[in-house]
């Protein structure tokens, strides 16, 4: 570790850490030592307010910011320095350790680059300042989708969540929207297809979409959201299908608030005729907003003993909040063949000892499905004879002539 004044180009300082007390974050140092050797100093708060404006800083690449719990009430001074980092071209990374979503939220907002959690994971430091470097890429101009046409629609709301890794609800969810975008070919409905798998979504994988950081941005600050920024975000699929990809960078699940995501859902359904909502695995705080809004969520599951135990647990954790449990429509990835008697008989018994319905038996598509997905198409346009797309097409055609009735009515 050196100080913060530079000798000449070859040792001039290319980092600082700013913290506390850096020797709280004794494994910073020492990756801090393996990639920048002795060309990186440290610093306290108020230090680094100080030395931003010292031309010793103009060689200053980046700063890592390092907080824990205990540094929660000086929220509003690591705010400024952000701010006058970037002022300055430096690049912020946040190490936090026992640091609430609610404070990393508002920090990344200020404009921090990138996010590591303190343990370090293992090159995770060295690969930030690597992505930091990066040059911007050089993108093609994106205008975004202009939703307003003068009229407010009420959208129906379908949300799709796994039980288990590996059951298939990214690929029900993106079919199904897909075959909603397409079930009509004089009066095609508007569809939006909104993946709020933060960390591991796949849904822009799915249909060859790159990542926006616009996602992230609108996410993060949809006090300002409206509907012209809600647009940008959006990606078009084949002139038919609306897309919200997950972020370009892995977030906690929980730096989004409820309030987000009422906002977003808000948006999207007055805007669409159907919203088609991928769900990530694991139950956040805004999973009871999601479910709530939902007309219709779909649970799915496969034939297994993992499958059985989570849906008991999700069934009890519901009933235990008094949460709508009865909008959930289970749904068996992978079912038995129509002449497996004894697998439909094992799936009825699943259904009985949980207490549940199974209400919707998917076909196992094999290889195409996966196939599918790694071409990026839906599978009617690369399988579409599949079984599974045929049961997902029935469905998306049950589900529209349900909203038309409605409508009607």
């Amino acid at each position: 570790m050196t100080s913060a004044t530079p000798q000449d180009e070859n040792t001039s300082i290319l980092a600082c850490t700013v913290s506390r007390d850096v020797q709280n974050f004794d494994l910073l140092i020492e990756d801090m030592e393996a990639a920048l050797g002795e060309r990186w100093g440290d610093l306290g708060f108020a230090e680094a307010l100080a030395f931003f404006n010292q031309p010793e800083a103009e060689s200053l690449q980046f700063v890592a910011l390092a907080l824990d719990g205990d540094d929660e009430d000086n929220l509003t001074l690591m705010g400024e320095i952000i701010t006058q980092a970037k002022e300055k071209g430096i690049k912020v990374v946040l190490i936090a350790e026992d640091v609430t979503p609610a404070s990393l939220h508002q920090l990344l907002r200020k404009g921090a680059d990138e996010f590591v959690p303190y343990p370090l994971p293992e090159k995770e430091l060295q690969e930030a300042i690597e992505r930091m470097n990066r040059p911007d890429p050089v993108a093609a101009p994106q205008s975004g989708v202009v939703l307003s046409d003068g009229t407010s629609k009420e959208g129906a709301l379908f949300v799709v969540q796994g039980l288990a890794g590996g059951v298939g609800s990214t690929t029900l969810a993106v079919n199904l929207a897909w075959e909603l975008a397409t079930v009509s070919a004089k009066d095609a409905p508007k569809v939006c297809l909104i993946d709020l798998d933060m960390q591991y979504g796949t849904v822009s994988t799915y249909l060859d979409l790159p990542r926006h950081e616009a996602v992230f941005e609108m996410m993060s600050d949809t006090s300002s959201m409206d509907e012209e920024s809600f647009g940008f975000a959006l990606q078009t699929f084949e002139d038919k299908l609306e897309v919200l990809t997950a972020p370009s960078d892995m977030v906690p699940l929980d730096i989004i608030t409820p309030e987000d995501i009422q906002k977003v859902l808000d948006t999207a359904l007055s805007n669409f005729d159907y919203v088609v909502v991928d769900m990530p695995k694991t139950l956040v705080h805004w999973s009871e907003t999601v479910l709530q809004a939902a007309h219709v969520y779909f649970a799915l599951l496969e034939l297994d003993m993992r499958s059985a135990q989570n849906a008991l647990r999700l069934k009890r954790a519901l009933q235990a909040e008094e949460l709508p449990f009865n909008k959930l429509r289970f749904a068996m990835n992978r079912a038995p063949k129509f002449t497996d008697l004894n697998g439909k008989g094992r799936v009825k018994r699943m259904g009985e000892s949980l207490g549940i319905s199974i209400d919707l038996m998917l076909p196992d598509g094999g290889k195409p499905v996966m196939q599918s997905g790694d071409h990026g198409l839906p599978l009617a346009s690369s399988a579409a004879k599949n079984p599974l797309r045929r049961e997902i097409a029935k469905l998306a055609q049950s589900l529209h002539s349900l909203g038309s009735s409605a409508e009607a009515a």
